[in-house]
């Protein structure tokens, strides 16, 4: 009986010990998997950054060309009311 005793001790020392060698590889593959997430993670914010960059850089071109052809409007328009207001100052007839 105390054989069977005994062996019960060494069953449960082996499965408690075995137990916190398995966790300790998963921890250590899970931060891995961690580090590697990280690295991409940070990647990627370094592509979307280049990104956002470049579409900053071309969204400032376009709101200075749609200036310009505002500018060449408004100088028309004014032009345009001034014939108005020249005509409006004639006398009919």
């Amino acid at each position: 009986m105390e054989a069977v005793a005994w062996t019960a001790i060494g069953l449960l020392a082996v499965a408690v010990f075995g137990n916190k060698a398995g966790l300790y590889h998963l921890g250590n593959r899970i931060d891995a998997q961690g580090a590697a997430l990280n690295a991409r993670i940070d990647a990627l914010s370094a592509r979307i950054e280049a990104q956002g960059a470049s579409l900053s850089a071309r969204m400032e071109a376009q709101g200075a060309s749609l200036s310009a052809h505002i500018d060449t409007l408004s100088a028309r328009i004014d032009a345009l009311s001034a014939r108005m207001d020249e005509h409006m100052g004639r006398p009919p007839g």
